[in-house]
C-alpha cells in the first residue's frame, strides 16, 4: 500500500513509523539525491536494498550511482547505472547518468556508445534536469551529457 494512502505526509514520515518500509527508503533516496544530499541518498538506497534485496523497489541502484556521480566519484558511480540498465533496459535515466559519467572520465567512446543505446529507447537525450536542485549538480550532469551527445553526433 502506498504511503500516501496510509495517511503519511511523505515517505520519510512513513519511515519513522515503519523503518522496514523498503519502498519508502527507495523514494527517500531519490528525494535526497534531488535535494542535493548525495551521501544521505546513498545511505537510504543501501537501506532499501538491504530490506528488499530481491524485489528492487524504485531505483536504488540508480540513486547510488547518481549520488557517487554528483560527488564526482566517477569510478564508484559507473557500476551502479550498469546494473540498473541490466535490471531494466527500458529506463532512460541510468543511460544518461552513465553517459555523462563516462564523458567526465574522458571515456568518450564509451559515452558515445551509451548515447546510441539511449537514442534507441528515447529521442530525448538531454532532459530537463530541474529536479536536481543544486545548480552545480545540474550542470555537472548536463555538461557531461552535452559532451557525450556531441561526440555521438
Amino acid at each position: 500500500m502506498p504511503a500516501s494512502s496510509m495517511g503519511f505526509r511523505s515517505p520519510d514520515s512513513a519511515l519513522v513509523l515503519n523503518p522496514s518500509f523498503a519502498r519508502g527508503w527507495s523514494i527517500s533516496s531519490m528525494r535526497r539525491l534531488w535535494a542535493g544530499q548525495p551521501d544521505i541518498a546513498i545511505e537510504h538506497a543501501e537501506t532499501a536494498l538491504r530490506l528488499s534485496p530481491r524485489a528492487r523497489v524504485g531505483s536504488p541502484l540508480l540513486a547510488i550511482g547518481a549520488a557517487h556521480f554528483l560527488n564526482r566519484r566517477f569510478n564508484d558511480a559507473v557500476p551502479k547505472p550498469l546494473l540498473a540498465i541490466q535490471a531494466d533496459p527500458s529506463l532512460p535515466e541510468p543511460y544518461r547518468f552513465l553517459a555523462s559519467c563516462y564523458a567526465h572520465m574522458g571515456r568518450l567512446d564509451d559515452a558515445r556508445d551509451i548515447i546510441a543505446r539511449l537514442r534507441s529507447i528515447t529521442p530525448s537525450v538531454i532532459p530537463n534536469a530541474s529536479y536536481l536542485r543544486k545548480p552545480q549538480h545540474r550542470e555537472l550532469f548536463l555538461s557531461g551529457l552535452r559532451l557525450a551527445a556531441v561526440e555521438a553526433g
